[in-house]
Formats: C-alpha cells, structure tokens, sequence
C-alpha cells in the first residue's frame, strides 16, 4: 500500500450519497449478517476477525452496535483493549491479544486492538521508531498466522476530521445520555492529533498485508453503511453452509 495522507482523504460521504437510500441499504446487510453469520456459527471451518481503529469519538461503539444488532450473541464477541496489566507486560505485547482471538465460526470484534501497541506508545514516547518497526514486522506476522488458521480479518479506519471530534467531544459533557462516555484525557489526546495522524498513516504502509479499510466516518448512516458492506461481502464470499446430518453405520 502505498503512502496515503489522511488529511487528503475526505471524512464525508459523497456529495450526490442519498441517505435514505444508504440507510435503506444498510438494515438490508445488517439482516443478511445475521443468516450467513448463523451459517458461519454452524459450519464451524472459519472465524472472522473485525478490528475497529480511530481517533476518540470515531464512533468505534456506535459501528459495533448498529451493524451487528441483529447477529445472534452466541456467535458474536467484543473486546476492548485497555492499558496492559502488570502481567499482559510482563509478556510481549501480542500475547494478551493472541489470547482474543476467535475461534472458528465465531466473529471477534476488537474496539481498539494490538495496533495501539505501535500508536499510543509512539504518540506518547514509551517505545522508538526502531521498536516500532519491529512490532510492525511482527503484528504481519501474527496476522498471516491468523490468516493461515482460517480466520478472516477486516480492518477499518473510522476516518473524521478534527472539527467532527471536537463536537462529539463536547457532547459528552452536555447531552446526559453520552455523559458515562466523558473523560478528560480524550481532549488531552486530541492535542496530539497530527502526531496520531503521521502514525496512522506509517502504520497503513507498513502493516498492510491485510488491507486497512478508509471509512469516512463524519455520518454515522455512511460509516455503518460501508462497514455493513464489508462485513456482509466478507462472509458471502467464505459462504459458509450448514452441514447435514452425520451418517452413521
């Protein structure tokens, strides 16, 4: 993958995108997740990965709950992952990731992921560019294995401007029902934006062996849109069947 700037990519749909048409087409994915999800669950050969990356207010939480409300829960799993334990750094940084994983016929989703392993830690001077690049070498690595295992990864890049973060930023401390959301290191992190940018954008040219998905994410209707679309296109194209019934002698 070439080198890309995210400041030349726009954080909206297109000018001529219909939103009821998208939104139309979107509950269309969301009910189609469900069956082939179901079919995924029971052929039990393959497993999904989902990895949900972006700046705070993104709206990494708001994809995960829209584009999978249908799925049935016993197929479907979330992970968020916090500041390493004692123990988690006590290993390195891949094993408490390697540890969520799916297993086959499961789809995992990871609101954030080992990629902030090699962004925050880059932002915040806790590891060098040369660290960096190794990890780099080595989430390829992991992610091959993975691949090899049967299990499918899509990655998405919820891609917004900063003018969009700093309204969703402030909502949380005035609309009540976002309010839990609330912390005051995210606008402590804001201030570093060009420096989680230029990281990004190093981390898409070098961990690219899995394409990253772009996803202009400013609307929500667009952004759940493209993310159904990947979703459902990924697992009609695995198209998983259910087994018939085991014969006996």
């Amino acid at each position: 993958m070439a080198k890309l700037r995210l400041d030349k990519i726009s954080a909206d749909p297109p000018k001529d995108a219909d939103k009821d048409s998208f939104k139309k087409k979107t509950k269309e994915y969301q009910k189609a997740i469900d069956e082939w999800q179901n079919k995924l669950y029971a052929a039990h050969n393959d497993a999904i990965l989902i990895v949900f990356q972006g700046m705070d207010a993104s709206g990494k939480d708001g994809a995960v709950r829209s584009v999978f409300s249908e799925v049935n829960p016993q197929g479907i799993s979330v992970h968020s992952f916090k500041v390493p334990t004692k123990e988690e750094l006590d290993h390195d940084f891949l094993w408490r990731i390697h540890k969520q994983t799916p297993e086959k016929g499961m789809i995992k989703i990871f609101n954030r992921s080992h990629y902030e392993d090699i962004l925050v830690t880059r932002v915040h001077k806790t590891i060098n560019d040369k660290t960096a690049k190794e990890r780099m070498k080595s989430i390829n690595e992991f992610e091959q294995l993975l691949t090899k295992n049967h299990t499918h990864i899509l990655k998405f890049y919820l891609h917004i401007t900063p003018e969009v973060q700093s309204e969703r930023l402030a909502e949380r401390m005035q609309i009540k029902r976002k309010m839990w959301k609330y912390n005051p290191g995210d606008a402590v992190e804001a201030k570093s934006w060009i420096e989680y940018q230029k990281c990004y954008e190093d981390c898409f040219e070098h961990c690219n062996e899995v394409p990253w998905i772009i996803v202009p994410a400013n609307k929500n209707w667009y952004k759940e849109y493209i993310v159904a679309k990947a979703v459902h296109d990924l697992i009609r194209k695995i198209n998983p069947k259910y087994p018939g019934l085991e014969q006996t002698s």
